[in-house]
C-alpha cells in the first residue's frame, strides 16, 4: 500500500472519530516523536513548549558585537 493511500484512509478514519479518541491519538503521537528525538511542528507546539522556546531564545549566548546604551534608547524612545 502506498504511504499517500496509508495517510489518506487513515485521515479519513481519524474524522470519524469523537474527540477524545483524537487527543489519545495526537498524544501517542507526540511520545512517538518524543521517543525518536523528532521535533513537533511549530504549530503543534503546546503552550509550555512555547514557553521553554522563550526562555531558550531569552537566555541563549550570542556574540553580539552590537552595545546599546542608555542614550540610544532616549534616542529612539520619545514619549
Amino acid at each position: 500500500m502506498k504511504t499517500t493511500l496509508r495517510r489518506e484512509q487513515l485521515h479519513k478514519q481519524i474524522d470519524l472519530l469523537p474527540d477524545e479518541l483524537v487527543q489519545e491519538i495526537a498524544d501517542f503521537v507526540l511520545f512517538l516523536l518524543a521517543k525518536r528525538k523528532v521535533a513537533p511542528l511549530f504549530e503543534d507546539w503546546d503552550e509550555q513548549q512555547w514557553r521553554d522556546f522563550s526562555l531558550e531564545q531569552f537566555f541563549r549566548e550570542e556574540d553580539d558585537e552590537v552595545t546599546y546604551t542608555l542614550a540610544d534608547a532616549r534616542e529612539i524612545y520619545r514619549p
